[in-house]
């Protein structure tokens, strides 16, 4: 048993989670609302009691484009919950919560730390290679001129 403290998903959950991540996805992409250009649904949790749902989403954009499209899924909310009424036979239509998914997020944060580590690393090994080359040459130089006495 692993050391997570999340309820276990069982066949049938991650199925109602599934064909509700489907449906509000077809949905959002009919909507013409200019807020929910660039938002992806990436992953829903419906409750084990099926009242409620909490639907993750990305959004490419800028910090705007991202309050714009939270306010287009609260202003679609009502439209989406009654779409996956008619089109999901459920014993309780669940109220949905919208929530950005920090995935992309630390995703992009990762590679930006991992970035900046790699180009440190870089720029290490060339500062070593010309005391490497400044050192090659003071021997190359010490043994051309050997008036020079040793220390």
């Amino acid at each position: 048993m692993s050391g997570r403290n999340t309820p276990r998903q069982y066949p049938r959950s991650a199925r109602v989670n599934e064909v509700v991540q489907q449906v509000i996805a077809e949905e959002l992409e009919r909507l013409s609302d200019p807020r929910l250009g660039f938002v992806t649904i990436t992953g829903v949790d419906v409750s084990a009691d099926l009242r409620h749902a909490d639907v993750f989403y990305t959004v490419l954009g800028s910090e705007q484009e991202h309050i714009d499209t939270a306010a287009g899924l609260k202003a679609a909310k009502s439209l989406l919950r009654s779409t996956l009424g008619r089109q999901v036979r459920m014993k309780y239509l669940p109220d949905l919560h919208f929530a950005e998914d920090p995935g992309l997020e630390q995703g992009l944060r990762i590679e930006a730390i991992l970035r900046e580590i790699q180009d440190k690393e870089k720029a290490q090994s060339e500062a070593m290679a010309i005391d490497d080359e400044g050192l090659a040459s003071e021997i190359a130089a010490a043994l051309a001129d050997p008036s020079e006495p040793e220390a």
